[in-house]
């Protein structure tokens, strides 16, 4: 059985496809199981729930930027193998952002107000990314993802001591993100300048603060 060979133009239109799927709340299902399980939901005190809906808010949005970035890096990719990479990451962070939607529905809360935004944004990045050259390409998803990994942990010990559900998640996404890091070094990365880096912390943090709310 032959594989299809897709065109950038191919790829771009599935990118568009997917924003708009995204934009009205459509996403693929998980491949996994959600690794909060039968953990118990707890009720919590109003705050800590609206605490807990902010940060995993926060996670979905960069899920959607996630698979923004990898749909932008594939449509500008010049190595199958690199592009195939790509596509199976994207494929783990749409579990991703299963569950972590699932999660917001059950603290009874809804994903940012601008996610076609953040969406747009970082599959127009992912296409420069990727424009640039396979090794920067690689270098940009590997830096990415030790950023966010870094963030997770941060969510991680953030959130209410009392939310193992919320917990459970993103460790398997902390899991996760450090091996498609570590796939994009094997695969040939390069390092990126440390103002590239300083600036996707700083692109990153307003995201942050902004879907938090929003």
């Amino acid at each position: 059985m032959t594989t299809r060979s897709y065109t950038p133009l191919d790829r771009l239109i599935i990118g568009i496809d997917s924003a708009l799927r995204l934009a009205t709340g459509q996403h693929d299902q998980a491949q996994r199981e959600n690794p909060a399980g039968d953990i118990p939901d707890v009720v919590m005190e109003e705050e800590q729930r609206q605490h807990a809906a902010g940060l995993m808010r926060i996670n979905h949005a960069g899920e959607v930027c996630a698979q923004a970035l990898y749909a932008g890096q594939a449509v500008t990719a010049r190595n199958p193998e690199v592009q195939s990479q790509m596509k199976h990451a994207a494929s783990e962070e749409t579990d991703h952002l299963s569950w972590c939607r699932e999660r917001l529905d059950e603290l009874e809360s809804k994903p940012s107000v601008l996610d076609p935004l953040w969406y747009a944004g970082s599959f127009a990045i992912g296409a420069v990314a990727g424009l640039a050259g396979d090794g920067w390409s690689l270098g940009f998803l590997k830096e990415t993802e030790n950023q966010v990994e870094a963030h997770l942990e941060g969510h991680i010990e953030r959130l209410p001591p009392e939310d193992a559900r919320s917990r459970a998640i993103l460790d398997q996404m902390k899991i996760d993100e450090a091996r498609h890091a570590q796939m994009a070094d094997e695969s040939g990365a390069l390092d990126l300048p440390d103002p590239v880096r300083g600036l996707m912390k700083l692109t990153a943090g307003v995201m942050k603060a902004v879907a938090y709310k929003l």
